[in-house]
């Protein structure tokens, strides 16, 4: 939303100006990803302020402010192991305080001058990196059981039903065509996942089907089936990827904490798997919760903030929050052997092209010890 604010701004400003001319072009840059980023911004051909020359490779004030968003600030964010954070931001507030490796001093400084705008070394809030009470809590054996149950009481129900068809991706299965290979797998053979246990069986799936082939970690080469499953009867599932009205602060919220659970690695696991057995107890049929690789799909930043607020908590850019996270679906049980769920189609899956969407970001230097 500042971003925004920020282009209508700055457009506004060129238009009172008359100016057509274009602050600075890629050819500018000495950084080598930089460049090539700002080569990817196409435009008309106009004459750069800085170098002179004409070039469909201009950039306006507004396209390098989103330069530097995916640059330096989306460019240096690390992930702990609950949270992550950019280590880089910049404002047209501060001066710049930016030391980093390579070429790449250079480019700062002549954005510096060019736009006013100064970089910083970015010190976030500790809620970004998982300082948030309740996901606190849930890390402890004695804290634990009160969030889970306070999760289950405050997120919505979804109903799925018969209409709403899911899918489920297996590699080479015994027998493809059979409706039983598609089930949740036997129960010795569960517990490895991020909610299943050798007591709670999981068939995993998502209406999103290329998150079902990014989940399963598939290759080249793999021979794929796909099973297109609908509910026989209506599920009551608890989903997990609706983002909640809350008061108080990031460090007070539910919706934080299970956000940040559900991107977090496998040293999540413990709690997931508790979190997905009580609410099998409750008498829900299964579980909505976010991806893990919902940002990979989407494209999102995680944890982004305005104005020192996470985004998520502001109502007018909700709807943007929302976008981010790709839900999948975990049935408890063996749904398909239980009458819950038929299988309406089978398909083999041939993946014909992948195509991967990338950014560059700054070299940073290792903190100093002692």
């Amino acid at each position: 939303m500042y971003a925004r604010i920020s282009r209508t701004y700055l457009k506004l400003q060129a238009r009172l100006r008359g100016d057509h001319r274009s602050p600075l072009c890629a050819e500018c840059f000495q950084d080598h990803g930089l460049r090539r980023m700002a080569r990817a911004v196409r435009g008309k051909s106009v004459r750069c302020r800085q170098c002179g020359a004409v070039s469909v490779h201009g950039l306006s004030r507004e396209q390098l402010h989103d330069l530097c968003q995916t640059f330096f600030v989306r460019g240096s964010i690390i992930a702990a192991d609950y949270g992550a954070s950019p280590l880089i931001q910049f404002n047209d507030l501060r001066e710049n305080e930016l030391d980093v490796e390579g070429e790449i001093n250079a480019d700062i400084a002549l954005l510096h001058k060019t736009i006013g705008i100064g970089f910083f070394h970015y010190g976030p809030r500790l809620w970004m990196l998982g300082a948030v009470e309740p996901l606190q809590k849930l890390r402890t054996r004695r804290g634990r059981r009160p969030v889970i149950n306070r999760i289950l009481r405050t997120y919505p129900v979804r109903e799925l039903t018969p209409r709403d068809e899911f899918y489920r991706v297996r590699k080479a299965p015994a027998e493809a065509s059979d409706a039983a290979q598609y089930d949740a797998p036997p129960d010795e053979f569960c517990g490895s996942g991020r909610l299943d246990s050798p007591s709670n069986s999981m068939l995993y799936g998502s209406q999103d089907i290329e998150i079902c082939v990014h989940e399963c970690r598939f290759s080249a080469g793999d021979e794929l089936y796909v099973a297109t499953l609908a509910p026989t009867r209506t599920l009551r599932l608890v989903d997990l990827t609706e983002i909640l009205e809350e008061t108080g602060t990031e460090f007070d919220s539910l919706d934080l904490t299970v956000l940040m659970l559900f991107l977090a690695g496998s040293h999540a696991y413990e709690i997931t798997r508790e979190l997905a057995a009580s609410a099998r107890a409750k008498g829900f049929d299964g579980i909505i919760y976010p991806s893990y690789f919902s940002m990979l799909r989407t494209g999102g930043m995680p944890f982004e903030t305005m104005f020192g607020i996470a985004m998520r908590r502001i109502r007018e850019t909700r709807s943007y929050e929302k976008a981010k996270v790709i839900g999948n679906l975990a049935l408890f049980g063996h749904p398909i052997a239980d009458g819950n769920v038929q299988v309406a189609g089978i398909n083999r899956l041939v993946i014909s092209k992948v195509a991967y969407a990338v950014t560059f970001g700054p070299v940073m230097s290792p903190e100093p010890s002692g």
